[in-house]
């Protein structure tokens, strides 16, 4: 089951409270400010800053 639309419109990025996008295959929330993801376990975003992995360059999906 993916991630809700309307849980996806009141999440925000932990880190700089900024605007996140799911990935196409839904199994990553993107932050395009501070250039993290946050993994989606079980549909279950993972929101903590330390667990989320640094991008280098945003994935296409997220320009």
């Amino acid at each position: 089951m993916p991630l809700d639309k309307e849980l996806l419109d009141i999440l925000a990025c932990p880190k700089c409270k900024g605007d996140i996008i799911l990935t196409k295959k839904g199994n990553g929330l993107i932050c395009k400010a501070c250039m993290l993801v946050y993994e989606v376990k079980d549909d279950i975003p993972i929101m903590l800053i330390e667990e989320a992995k640094k991008l280098d360059k945003l994935p296409d999906e997220a320009i």
